[in-house]
């Protein structure tokens, strides 16, 4: 390959390479850079070099300090304005490794404009430029190297004309470790915005692996289960928990009570930012086998907007200890949907509460502490403690597997035999696509199943059909039917237990506190196979009443179930009610509320609701830099005449660009200093101060400090000369001394105080101002008297560039 064919970073290696002296032919240069080790000299090389510069810079996406093995990440390397480079050289190695064997690299580097980027060809792990031509940005993706790598090192180097920028503690060198074993969940990459199109539907199913034979110590035999899972798909505006944030009132809710209706009503509060809400029941106890029952599962989708899925379960008994995953993007790179994701799992601690084993007494961490996960040194009595400290041995497996997808898809790799095979997978009925011409009730509850015992029946439900508006577009049937089978009964396999329902719990074990309640239900039909019924009979689960336990507060049951709703349609009250056991014991006066009442919707009344197109785009910011606002519209689709709507059509909002540039602001320029000589050529100079320095790109400050020539009288040359100007400066002084003594005598009331000492300069460098004065002693009353003034004198100084 010809020397002109080559990337600018070797071309440029005989200004750089320390072996390459003056008289060494392309040849010898070429046979060199394909020598064994060329990758760690290309690293080493030492040409002309500045360092302690911030021009360049190389930075991963999203700034993360640590990567997950397998992943990708987006490396750039980028040129402040107006810095540009020619050529590049970009490099992963292992931390302290010097890249002179192969084993030293790790990761591997995925280009992506073949125009801009290439592989070196002599050393193929490291990249570099195509052309070589003025660039400020290039971009590439690294792929993160298998677990037990440790630390790695991205170091890039820089051509500019003749200098090569190197920089091994910088702006030119990023480290980035691997993700420890203890924080897997964290999303610490950057949630890149979504380019695929349609949707996708998953399937969450997740496996408990939490028992006495996996985690023996003092595992709890009688009530150890799995809480209800919440979560949903949503977008990255909204983060449902993460580690190093505090837990919401829903997640403390479920992480020490195992109750998921606070944390739902959180996400339901967010229905912008959220597409499904993810739900699937308790697992009681924590482990059985698949072939007793199966794994609790639940479907949801995501699209372009809400692409990240996050869930939580309570591992109980327990103080605040969970697992669930956070924040996973469920959208690819190349604009595709993620075919399957398996994530082993850890718990971690929600900070409300302090206990240290599986059933320590409820103690609030007050204050709060941040979600964080469990290690195996947390503390002595703790169930995964390890005096070596290694990991904690997983306790849980989620799989979420894509069922189906649905509109165009746009995904730039094609698909393969396996996205073919997901996407014809078995579904379940699609989602209600009744027509938005077609006003409905809400469904009516399920009927009870039409078959008491095991045989398959069915059930039903109802909805009326309020206005029709288009007569041309067919509404779909006001009944819908669903095959049941008695209580108890399901359609697994006949080796499995039918059960009753779970009869009603019962008291709290404690009347002030926090203690227990369970519940039961009874086998209804025993395996047909004759094998023992293992299924729980019994559930156990906390329960607080009276939380506060002092002398002067009451002790009241339990709260009975809500009464009905008091509005058959629409916006009504319901209520529910708990009576007082026992008097404060100090006497005082009971303040504890006996009935609560909150709002409860039923079916819309007889009116037309508003049909409302989506949301529109969000408008451009209204400015080109620093703080502005945008806008977003709906239209109503619904004619005006069928009812009042009041629902809002425009939105606005802040929205935030990088500053805008500030220009350089001086002051005036000074007077001119006295010429610096008594005689002969000399110059004078000028001064003006910074008022406003230069930010973000602003226009930079012109000089602060100008000269100028000046001219005094010619010098005198020779002693004769020179005697005789000593001889005329002295007669020059008496008759200077002989006009003020007139003066003194004419004015007598006029005179100066001596000069006072320079003032300090103004600046310390770059041209400043020093001041003197001469302030007059005794002024004439007389109003003719002008020329009796206070003097001033200015002169520069600290004129060196700072």
């Amino acid at each position: 390959m010809g020397a002109h064919l080559q990337p600018l970073a070797l071309r440029l290696l005989a200004l750089t390479f320390p072996l390459v002296a003056k008289g060494f032919s392309d040849e010898t240069l070429e046979k060199a850079a394909k020598s064994e080790g060329y990758c760690s000299r290309i690293l080493r090389a030492q040409g002309t070099r500045r360092e302690g510069y911030n021009e360049f810079s190389l930075r991963v996406e999203g700034d993360p300090e640590f990567y997950k093995p397998g992943n990708s990440y987006r490396v750039t390397l980028s040129a402040a304005t107006p810095a540009y480079f020619r050529g590049f050289t970009l490099i992963a190695l292992k931390e302290g490794k010097e890249g002179d064997k192969e084993d030293d690299h790790a990761g591997s580097f995925q280009i992506i404009d073949e125009e801009e980027t290439q592989f070196m060809s002599n050393c193929p792990v490291a990249v570099t430029e195509s052309t070589p031509r003025r660039r400020t940005r290039i971009q590439v993706f690294w792929t993160a190297p298998p677990a037990g790598t440790g630390c790695v090192i991205l170091k890039a180097s820089i051509v500019q004309k003749r200098i090569i920028y190197f920089q091994d503690e910088g702006s030119l060198t990023k480290r980035i470790c691997e993700q420890d074993s203890t924080s897997e969940g964290v999303t610490d990459r950057p949630i890149l915005d979504c380019c695929a199109c349609g949707t996708a539907k998953y399937r969450l199913t997740f496996y408990g692996n939490w028992s006495e034979k996996t985690h023996p110590k003092d595992f709890p035999r009688r009530t150890n289960h799995w809480s209800a899972i919440i979560g949903s798909s949503h977008s990255k505006n909204y983060i449902l928990w993460e580690y190093g944030g505090y837990a919401s009132e829903g997640v403390k809710q479920v992480a020490e009570l195992g109750s998921p209706v606070k944390m739902e009503e959180e996400i339901r509060q967010q229905s912008d930012e959220v597409l499904t809400v993810i739900k699937a029941k308790a697992q009681w106890p924590a482990w059985q086998p698949l072939n007793v029952r199966a794994a609790p599962s639940a479907e949801f989708s995501v699209d372009r907007h809400r692409h990240l899925m996050s869930f939580l379960t309570m591992l109980g008994p327990s103080p605040d200890w969970n697992v669930g995953l956070s924040a996973e993007d469920l959208c690819t790179k190349d604009c595709g949907w993620v075919q399957k994701v398996v994530q082993d799992l850890i718990p971690w601690d929600a900070g409300t509460d302090s206990g240290i084993s599986y059933e320590s007494p409820n103690k609030p961490t007050v204050p709060q502490e941040k979600i964080r996960p469990l290690t195996s040194l947390d503390h002595p009595q703790s169930p995964f403690y390890d005096p070596e400290g290694g990991s904690i041995k997983l306790v849980a497996r989620v799989v979420i597997e894509r069922i189906a997808r649905k509109g165009e898809q746009c995904n730039i790799v094609p698909d393969n035999i396996d996205d073919i095979v997901a996407d014809l997978a078995p579904e379940e009925k699609e989602e209600d696509d009744t027509p938005e011409t077609c006003i409905y009730s809400n469904w009516s509850p399920w009927s009870a199943c039409s078959s008491s015992t095991c045989e398959k029946g069915k059930r039903m439900r109802q909805r009326m059909l309020k206005a029709q508006l288009d007569l041309s577009v067919p509404c779909p049937d006001t009944q819908d039917f669903q095959p049941c089978m008695g209580p108890g009964c399901s359609d697994e396999d006949g080796s499995t237990c039918m059960m009753s329902d779970w009869i009603t719990w019962s008291p709290c074990s404690v009347s002030c506190g926090m203690g227990t309640r369970s519940r039961e239900r009874y086998v209804k039909q025993f395996p047909e196979d004759g094998s023992m019924c293992k299924v729980p009979t019994e559930e156990t689960e906390k329960c607080i009443v009276n939380e506060e336990c002092s002398p002067s507060s009451c002790l009241v049951t339990e709260w009975g179930e809500w009464d009905e709703c008091s509005a058959s349609c629409g916006t009504g009250m319901k209520r529910r009610h708990r009576m007082i056991k026992m008097t404060p014991a100090d006497g005082s006066m009971c303040k504890a509320e006996t009935t609560e009442a909150e709002k409860c919707m039923m079916p819309e009344c007889h009116t037309i609701p508003c049909l409302l197109s989506p949301w529109s785009e969000w408008s451009d910011c209204s400015v080109t830099c620093g703080k502005g606002m945008r806008t977003r519209q709906r239209m109503l689709k619904s004619a005006a005449e069928l009812g009042d709507c009041n629902e809002e059509l425009e939105q606005a909002e802040k929205c935030m660009l990088p500053e805008c540039p500030i220009d350089c602001e001086l002051t005036e320029w000074s007077q001119w200093s006295e010429c610096n000589t008594s005689c002969g050529k000399g110059h004078m100079i000028r001064t003006r101060m910074i008022k406003i320095e230069p930010q973000f790109g602003g226009t930079a400050c012109p000089e602060t400090v100008q000269r100028t020539k000046c001219r005094v009288r010619k010098c005198l040359r020779g002693p004769g000369m020179e005697k005789r100007r000593w001889k005329e400066a002295r007669e020059k002084r008496r008759s200077e001394q002989a006009k003020k003594n007139i003066d003194s005598e004419q004015y007598p009331v006029c005179r100066l105080k001596p000069w006072t000492a320079w003032t300090e300069c103004s600046t310390l460098c770059g041209g400043g101002i020093q001041e003197r004065y001469m302030m007059v002693k005794k002024r004439s009353k007389s109003t003719q008297f002008t020329s009796c003034k206070d003097k001033k004198e200015l002169r520069a100084c600290n004129v060196h560039p700072c």
